[in-house]
């Protein structure tokens, strides 16, 4: 195990903000985790797991405790009648893993191609688009629990999964360090096609395989902005910045009345729906490609903050408080932001 110091994070991150790492760390295997971990503690630092940097603002004066970057790489396959099981290590390419999986006609993540990131995020944020989420194919998740520092085995119920969310990130945050996930997955089960864009794509009663399914999510992701591609300023991004917030069904007249227009409405909990936030973010009175200081919207996705070039972390978030207010007063509907801070 090598620690490294003063790292930059900006260059690992989609965003390319933020200050350097005090103490960084790249870790193969489990045992280096578990060494990294330990190392951290008996010099009372704090630790920050980094994966594939998508989803992540880091302060502009950095982070100055040890970051540990999860690199255990491996997919084994195990096939089965009903459902083969596939067993990634948490450092694994996200959408290599999703090619992978399409290729071998597996159903059940061909939706959430083209999402940058490392495979041991998306429990965490139980990762989700185009009408899927990755709640609905994980067997377990191996972690480490970093109250005991013993090796865990969670199934998918244990995991507390709702949208955008998991016990990972919300009641045990910072108590469990993903390693592996399992995902069981459906051979030669048919595509995902309940999200509206794809819809429109494929026309009623057509049945797209897999691999034309993953494409299309990818071309609509990069009209979107939300691909990552060389030289694109839309991609400095860390993707979908606000979640959909759900909100009470008594609240939609008011909504409506506010906008001028009803708003799209998706299915919540009982009594509740979720609305799209970029639509509100437009009714606000935000267009693409709206612009403060070095900080903007991107000019292809209304949800999607971007760096212009240059820009601090406190110009993102600056741009983020007012977005978040103008909305607040304009519909009495909060805002949460997605990606997760450091170093703040």
């Amino acid at each position: 195990m090598k620690i490294q110091e003063n790292v930059p994070l900006a260059p690992l991150t989609t965003f390319g903000i933020g200050g350097p790492a005090r103490w960084f760390v790249e870790a193969a295997d489990e045992t280096e985790v578990l060494e990294a971990v330990r190392w951290a503690r008996e010099r009372s630092l704090r630790l920050f797991v980094l994966g594939g940097g998508s989803n992540l603002l880091v302060a502009d004066a950095g982070f100055d405790g040890l970051v540990l970057r999860v690199a255990i790489k491996g997919i084994e396959v195990v096939p089965g009648v009903n459902a083969w099981v596939y067993s990634v290590g948490a450092g694994e390419e996200w959408d290599g893993f999703v090619q992978r999986t399409v290729m071998d006609c597996c159903a059940g993540i061909e939706c959430l191609a083209g999402i940058p990131g490392t495979v041991g995020g998306t429990p965490v944020q139980n990762v989700g688009a185009y009408g899927q989420e990755v709640a609905e194919s994980i067997a377990r998740v191996r972690v480490l629990d970093l109250e005991t520092l013993g090796f865990r085995e969670m199934e998918a119920a244990e995991c507390g999964f709702t949208y955008r969310q998991s016990l990972f990130n919300s009641s045990a945050k910072g108590r469990y360090l993903v390693l592996r996930v399992d995902y069981r997955l459906r051979p030669g089960g048919a595509a995902n096609l309940r999200y509206a864009d794809l819809l429109r794509v494929f026309p009623a009663g057509s049945q797209p395989n897999l691999a034309e399914v993953a494409a299309a999510v990818r071309r609509i992701r990069q009209s979107k902005g939300m691909l990552l591609v060389e030289g694109d300023a839309d991609c400095r991004s860390a993707g979908s910045f606000f979640k959909n917030p759900i909100v009470d069904e008594s609240m939609l007249d008011e909504i409506t009345a506010r906008a001028g227009a009803r708003p799209p409405i998706y299915p919540a909990a009982e009594g509740l729906v979720k609305l799209p936030a970029a639509w509100l973010i437009e009714r606000a009175g935000f267009e693409k490609g709206f612009q403060l200081g070095r900080a903007g919207i991107s000019s292809r996705h209304t949800l999607a903050l971007v760096n212009l070039g240059g820009a601090t972390a406190g110009e993102i978030l600056a741009l983020r408080d007012f977005i978040v207010e103008r909305v607040g007063a304009q519909f009495r509907v909060s805002l949460t932001m997605e990606p997760v801070l450091l170093g703040f």
